[in-house]
C-alpha cells in the first residue's frame, strides 16, 4: 500500500502529464488556464505538477481536472510509463 505523499506525488505527476497531453491534442492549456476552468487557484495547478511540494486534492476537483482533460479521473491513480522505474 502506498503512502499519502506517494499517493499525492502520482496524482500531482498525472496531472502534469494530461495537461502536457491535452496539449498536444488540443489548444495550449496553461496552468493559469486550466486554474480557470476548473475554479481553483494557479497556486494549486503548479503545487499539484510541482515535485517538490505535495499538495492534497479534494474529489469534486479532480473530478473537474478529469473532465477538464478529458480523461478518466481513475487514470490520476496510475503512474504514467515514463516515470515509472525500469
Amino acid at each position: 500500500m502506498i503512502n499519502d505523499n506517494e499517493l499525492f506525488d502520482i496524482i500531482g505527476k498525472n496531472v502534469k502529464y494530461y495537461r502536457q497531453l491535452y496539449n498536444l491534442n488540443h489548444e495550449k492549456l496553461t496552468q493559469e488556464m486550466l486554474a480557470e476552468k476548473i475554479n481553483v487557484s494557479t497556486a494549486l495547478i503548479g503545487n499539484l505538477e510541482s515535485n517538490k511540494i505535495n499538495q492534497g486534492i479534494s474529489v469534486p476537483t479532480l473530478y473537474r481536472l478529469s473532465q477538464a482533460l478529458e480523461t478518466p479521473i481513475d487514470n490520476f491513480f496510475k503512474l504514467p510509463a515514463k516515470y515509472q522505474k525500469k
